[in-house]
């Protein structure tokens, strides 16, 4: 890492903080014209069925989805903390490293915070996670090396930040959500530093049979995070006759959709360090549908 580039990042942190206390317009409230998440990243667009939906029901559905999707962000804010907390025992005190981590430390947990409050904000309820999820989660947490909790990691924000930078674009998003991704996309932007010099690190130290272990290891993050967000419990929250139904043609449908609109930086993220081999092509493009 550049000593000096790290210094300065450091400096920027310290004096120029991004505070989701004032940064944020908390106290506005929805107001008619305003939405929660662009509706192509809905998991009914596309299908007829989402014509049949009200204008309220369309907004709900958004609003319940993009509570997911937050929610999905702060589970990966939580997973790089857990990675960041074990790499600064590994470093020593006065390094300059360390004091980069320990300001990433200070910015990532005041956006978890920050993330609790937006969806208090919207009334939101986060679903929680199946017997699956509860398990893969604690597995990886526990029990994953550093290196390959570091590639969840990554591969959770990468996922999340394609809403984020769609949300943030959408002419008429809901102000405070416009605020929280406009904060987190400065902020994640002085992390990117640091993240690839440690990604060509454990790029450059790993063989084929590790670097398969990292896709694999990515393929089940993002399909972690996928499936979190269409869940037959929304479609019973918005008042849909038949969620089951809706649900059987929403995961399907979304599936193809989320191929399309979130998996183009996580591929290149994966192609950049030779992850898809003989392996692992077939299991992207079978189980995530991805165009590798």
């Amino acid at each position: 890492m550049d000593v000096k580039e790290v210094e300065r990042l450091i400096k920027i942190s310290r004096e120029h903080p991004l505070m989701p206390e004032t940064y944020i317009p908390w106290q506005l409230e929805l107001q008619p014209d305003d939405v929660f998440m662009p509706e192509m990243l809905t998991s009914l667009h596309g299908l007829e069925i989402y014509n049949t939906l009200t204008p309220v029901q369309k907004l709900e559905l958004g609003r319940h989805e993009l509570v997911q999707v937050i929610a999905s962000y702060a589970w990966g804010e939580c997973l790089f903390c857990l990675f960041m907390t074990r790499h600064l025992l590994t470093l020593p005190m006065d390094d300059v490293e360390h004091q980069f981590l320990l300001r990433e430390l200070i910015e990532e947990f005041r956006h978890q915070e920050m993330f609790a409050r937006v969806i208090a904000k919207l009334g939101g309820k986060p679903i929680r996670q199946s017997g699956l999820h509860k398990f893969f989660g604690e597995f990886s947490n526990k029990y994953l090396p550093a290196d390959y909790l570091f590639m969840g990691s990554v591969s959770v924000e990468l996922v999340t930040d394609v809403y984020g930078n769609y949300a943030r674009r959408a002419p008429n998003i809901y102000p405070v959500l416009k605020k929280m991704f406009d904060l987190h996309n400065i902020e994640e932007g002085r992390h990117i530093l640091f993240t690839k010099s440690l990604l060509k690190t454990y790029a450059d130290k790993a063989g084929y049979i590790k670097r398969t272990l990292y896709s694999y290891v990515i393929l089940f993050n993002i399909l972690f995070v996928r499936t979190m967000y269409v869940k037959k419990e929304i479609y019973e929250r918005i008042g849909l006759e038949n969620p089951e139904q809706a649900y059987q043609l929403a995961s399907k449908h979304y599936k193809e959709k989320f191929s399309q609109t979130c998996l183009k930086d996580i591929t290149g993220f994966v192609d950049e360090w030779k992850g898809f081999n003989n392996l692992t092509r077939w299991a992207w493009r079978w189980v995530l549908g991805a165009k590798v």
